[in-house]
Formats: structure tokens, C-alpha cells, sequence
């Protein structure tokens, strides 16, 4: 028997999810609440194909008494250097090392990644931006001019990079995953034509490179206006702040980020409450 209370908020809406990594437990969650999915994972996520680089940063990192600071911007990249230090035989000096270091998180992400080898972040941003980390380290310390970062996707964060070497710090950079695309462009544009039919209530994006490669390819095959005027007419929902900006920043309005904690089951909450709202 269906609780009628799980259905509260949706009550049938049309939500399209370009979700990659979760995609099953985020569509669950939805439709356990009575809503309708469209599933179109636009990315996935691959280890870097330059392993050379990263065994030698790991070396470094586990070698180096004056890397006393490790900067984590994802879960995502904790798990992917766990795994590369497996591969390369390097997991429990690794893990030995991470333990000894002061562990500085872009939110919490990289503190549950960090919990499943019994860790914790020692400091956690302000906020989970670039710019909530970089405030976070004016705040901050630093016994040594030596401070390891964590990147996400290839993206060189050259803004955090910066402001690391704008206070004498020397950053040492490791990029352990990139971002691939998961679907041929047909199928995308397969996507984009269902949100122009004016069939689909919402959209939910939960990573920068979805938006990007949404965009950019409507932009790429003439469907941009299309797209955009599609977008107008729904809501869209952001699972946290990162990506809240960069649609913004491309011209996409934002009706839906959910308060403080930026996961699935929040996010979801979040969207049914903006639906149910008088």
C-alpha cells in the first residue's frame, strides 16, 4: 500500500535528471514521492588516463615531511586517490599519511569519503565554493610553504592556486579523475528537444560539467534558443551553491538550491517544497 504522504510534492510532476553517479538512488527518491523521471546522464566520471602523474604526486605526498596540508575539493577525488594508492601499492602509507596531515574540505564531501577509512576533515570551508575555501585559509596557519590540493576534473582551480601563492604557499596539485562524456550527442540533443515540448516541470542538476555540456552543445547544434526558452518556463534546481553559480553565470535562473546540506535527499525536499509552496 502507497503512503499518501510520499507522494507530497509532486504529485506526478516531470523531473528530468542528468545525474550520473547516483542516478538510481536520485530518480528513487523521486519516485517514490509520485514524480515522473526522465533519466539522460549527460558525463561520467573516469580515473585520469596520466596515472604516471599521480603515482609521482602520491610519492611526494606520502615522502614530503613538508606537505603538512592537504586541500580536498570533492568525496569524488578522495575515493580516486584511494584507489590509484591501491593500484600502485602505495594505500597504507597513504592512508597513514592522511591521518598525519591537517585535512582542509570544500564542504562535506571529502569529510565522508575521509570517514569511510575511519578520518575526518580537520577544517571544513565556510562555504563549499573556491572562494568559501579560500576564505577559509586566510584564517588559516601553515607551518610549511608545501600545501597538496586535490583538484576536481582537470579543472586547474587557478583562482585557489593564486591565492595559495599570493600568501608565499607553494601548491602541489594531483587531478585524480576527469569528466567524460557518457552519451553521444544524439541523445542529448534527444534531451533537449523533450525539455523544449514543454512536457517536463523541472530539471535538477548536481554537477558544474552537466551544465556545461548541456549548454554548450545546444549552443553547438542551433538549439540554444530552444533550450533557453524551454529552461525559462520550468524550475530549475541546483544541489548546492557551485553549480547555483555557474548557471547563473551562464544565464540560467536558479529557483531551487537546498539549505546547508547539498545531497540528494535535501535536494529533493527542497524541489517538492518549491512545488507545494503557496
Amino acid at each position: 500500500m502507497i503512503d499518501p504522504n510520499a507522494l507530497e510534492g509532486f504529485d506526478g510532476r516531470c523531473i528530468a535528471l542528468p545525474e550520473t553517479r547516483q542516478l538510481d538512488v536520485l530518480a528513487g527518491l523521486l519516485e517514490r514521492r509520485g514524480a515522473q523521471v526522465i533519466r539522460c546522464p549527460l558525463v561520467s566520471i573516469l580515473d585520469t588516463p596520466d596515472q604516471i602523474s599521480v603515482a609521482t604526486w602520491l610519492k611526494h605526498f606520502i615522502h614530503d615531511d613538508t606537505v603538512r596540508d592537504l586541500i580536498l575539493l570533492t568525496g569524488e577525488g578522495v575515493s580516486r586517490l584511494l584507489d590509484a594508492a591501491e593500484r600502485h601499492y602505495m594505500r597504507p602509507a597513504f592512508e597513514a599519511k592522511l591521518a598525519r596531515v591537517r585535512k582542509i574540505s570544500r564542504g562535506p564531501k571529502p569529510g565522508r569519503a575521509l570517514r569511510e577509512i575511519g578520518l575526518v576533515s580537520d577544517v571544513v570551508s565556510v562555504k563549499p565554493t573556491t572562494a568559501g575555501v579560500i576564505e577559509t585559509l586566510a584564517t588559516l596557519e601553515f607551518v610549511t610553504d608545501r600545501v597538496a590540493v586535490q583538484l576536481y576534473g582537470s579543472e586547474p582551480n587557478l583562482p585557489l592556486q593564486n591565492a595559495l601563492r599570493a600568501r608565499g604557499l607553494e601548491p602541489m596539485p594531483v587531478a585524480p579523475y576527469i569528466y567524460a562524456s557518457e552519451m553521444d550527442d544524439v541523445r542529448v540533443l534527444d534531451l533537449i528537444d523533450t525539455l523544449a515540448g514543454g512536457q517536463v516541470d523541472a530539471i535538477a542538476f548536481t554537477s558544474q560539467p552537466q551544465v556545461r555540456r548541456l549548454l554548450d552543445l545546444a549552443h553547438e547544434h542551433g538549439r540554444e534558443e530552444a533550450l533557453r526558452t524551454a529552461m525559462a518556463g520550468m524550475l530549475i534546481a541546483a544541489i548546492g551553491p557551485v553549480v547555483a553559480d555557474l548557471l547563473d553565470s551562464r544565464g540560467v535562473h536558479v529557483d531551487v538550491v537546498p539549505e546547508a546540506r547539498y545531497f540528494m535527499r535535501p535536494l529533493v525536499d527542497a524541489i517538492a517544497a518549491k512545488f507545494t509552496a503557496p
